[in-house]
């Protein structure tokens, strides 16, 4: 594992996003954990992935971020940048833009609504899901009442996707 080690402390920041109607968001907050991963050069998509699964985020992918709001219903999500920067908003059209860089790790609540606005150079990301856990993706507003009580029954994670079981995540989601 390689989380992020330095002179300073990592910056972390929390974000809560209320129901906007068409995205239910969450009574848990998004973590943006700046610069939380120290990254292989040779291997930056790697690093995230094992960090991710040894702390039980499993079924990674590496892509980017959709162009569109969407959200998962059924599982909370973790973002590590592995490469270049990106615009995001976080929480729907009355959200917050968030850019992220290469070794950002951003912890999305199920029912959080993201979309990418500008993409850097290079970007690559890594996600992964709390425990495994089936995943979604919901952008029909029709569907937020259904996607409401989906939300609520998601448990929280039994561990921070870099920082294992003393990590930070766990005393902020109440853990």
């Amino acid at each position: 594992m390689r989380p992020a080690k330095s002179g300073g402390r990592r910056q972390v920041e929390d974000h809560l996003f209320a129901d906007d109607g068409t995205i239910p968001n969450s009574r848990l907050p998004l973590v943006l954990v700046r610069e939380a991963l120290r990254l292989d050069p040779d291997e930056p998509a790697a690093t995230c992935e094992s960090v991710f699964a040894a702390n039980g985020w499993t079924r990674s992918w590496r892509n980017g971020i959709f162009p569109y709001h969407h959200y998962h219903s059924t599982a909370h999500e973790v973002l590590g940048i592995a490469t270049g920067s990106a615009l995001v908003r976080f929480g729907g059209e009355g959200g917050r833009t968030l850019e992220i860089h290469a070794g950002d790790v951003v912890v999305i609540p199920a029912g959080t609504g993201h979309k990418l606005i500008e993409e850097g150079d290079r970007l690559l990301v890594v996600g992964a899901y709390a425990g495994g856990r089936d995943w979604d993706i919901v952008r029909d507003p029709r569907q937020i009442e259904a996607a409401r009580a989906r939300v609520a029954a998601v448990p929280l994670p039994e561990s921070d996707p870099v920082a294992g079981r003393a990590g930070l995540l766990l005393r902020l989601w109440g853990g």
